[in-house]
């Protein structure tokens, strides 16, 4: 990856690939769940810490050796084990379930094959019609017939306890790389009279990240994937390839997202409500009807009601706004309350920040800020207050009040006229002069 950041934090759809692979295995309802690290495990460590049992392969001498580490973590633990991949984050918890499903009293492992369209240097799976595998064999081993078989190993595997560690055990380096190799397991068995199953999913549910190039196409695959859910779940996406989604992204049915959409993490949307054209979201709860955009932003801490109505060139932070208020151009509101039915007129700004501390800004239910507003907080605009535009508001106003902060305005007739005499002249003259 060319990076200081772990391969598996790497974020995909706003969440490190590797919480992606936990939450599949999380709805399984797993007995444990041991994670495996090896270089730049710190920061792995403080990721999983909270939901997994970290062990550590050091040094790393291949992927049975890693296996092998768990086991005194699962030393009491008898049941089916699943062996994972972190940089593999896109395999679903009901093809977990399958594997789980097909390791029955005759099959001593289950491995997730794939059939991609280039299989390249992948290790083979050799099977018969049933799926029972004869052979499993990394490329680099490979003879020529063999790396003709267009079935590949995801790395992908469950075992039974009992048989996993006894067989890891006699697993050997005699290979190319002098790497304990995890599939060797599968030949082990076959020695013994026993078989493995071998269970297929598509390319894209196991593709592996190894590099930013990996990384861009897995994203477009889960983009891809959670845009079929969202229509299928009654959202309208009018240029789906330009709407893109977080992993926690939750939007009611009926509502309608315009092209160009993004969202962050942290956003829930009510039913009936529209994002228009180039909109950033994050962090943000929308009601049900709301109108949002073109070109607005919201940030963490955006609370809409119904019917709020937020336009183009529209910020918005840490701020509530209540039922039916608007906000519909080129305003910046943040750490404010805003009640229902406000309305905030163009070039409004709150400023909270005095370059020390933030503050909070209060506007009643009701009230209309005129256009080019600041309003300097801590400060409170009652219910059905007016502020007049252009006023800087330094104090609380009260309830149905008109306020008015800004210099009288004056005029003096001709004045403009004469201005204009004058500065003909002198320009005149200094033309005259060069």
């Amino acid at each position: 990856m060319k990076s200081d950041l772990h391969k598996v934090l790497h974020p995909l759809a706003g969440r490190p690939m590797l919480l992606h692979l936990l939450a599949s295995v999380a709805a399984l309802r797993p007995a444990a769940v041991v994670v495996v690290v090896g270089s730049q495990r710190e920061q792995v460590e403080e990721v999983v810490s909270d939901q997994a049992r970290v062990v550590v392969q050091d040094p790393q001498l291949g992927t049975a050796h890693a296996v092998a580490q768990a086991k005194n973590a699962l030393a009491d633990f008898a049941g089916t084990v699943l062996i994972l991949y972190g940089d593999v984050p896109l395999v679903e918890t009901a093809t977990l379930a399958r594997m789980v499903a097909a390791l029955t009293d005759e099959v001593v492992a289950v491995v997730l094959g794939f059939r991609p369209d280039n299989a390249a240097a992948y290790g083979r799976v050799l099977a018969d019609e049933t799926g029972r595998i004869d052979k499993m064999v990394e490329y680099k081993d490979a003879s020529a017939a063999e790396r003709a078989v267009g079935l590949c190993n995801s790395g992908l595997m469950a075992v039974r306890a009992r048989d996993l560690w006894p067989l890891l055990a006699r697993v050997g380096n005699d290979n190319t790389a002098g790497e304990y190799y995890l599939p060797d397991i599968i030949e082990l068995a076959r020695g013994d009279g026993r078989f493995s199953q071998v269970v297929e999913t598509t390319a894209d549910e196991v593709a592996g990240v190894n590099s930013r190039a990996e990384l861009a196409t897995v994203e477009a695959a889960w983009q891809d994937r959670k845009r079929a859910e969202m229509m299928a779940a009654g959202v309208t996406l009018q240029d789906p390839a330009t709407v893109w989604f977080a992993h926690d992204t939750e939007i009611a049915r009926d509502v309608t997202i315009e092209p160009s959409v993004f969202f962050g993490s942290g956003v829930t949307i009510g039913s009936g409500s529209i994002v228009r054209a180039f909109s950033h979201i994050e962090g943000a709860s929308i009601a049900s009807n709301a109108e949002i955009g073109p070109f607005a932003r919201l940030r963490p801490g955006a609370e809409l009601g119904e019917r709020v109505k937020v336009g183009n060139f529209v910020e918005i932070k840490k701020t509530r706004m209540g039922q039916g208020a608007k906000a519909n151009h080129l305003s910046y509101l943040g750490d404010a309350d805003i009640g229902a039915n406000a309305n905030i007129g163009a070039g409004t700004i709150t400023c909270n920040y005095d370059g020390f501390l933030k503050y909070r800004t209060t506007i009643g239910d009701g009230a209309f800020i005129g256009s080019n507003s600041a309003l300097v907080a801590p400060v409170a605009v009652g219910s059905g207050a007016i502020v007049a535009a252009g006023s800087t508001i330094v104090r609380d106003v009260a309830s149905d009040a008109l306020a008015l902060a800004r210099a009288e305005q004056t005029e003096k007739p001709g004045w403009a006229a004469r201005f204009r005499a004058k500065m003909a002249l002198r320009k005149q003259q200094l033309k005259d002069r060069s």
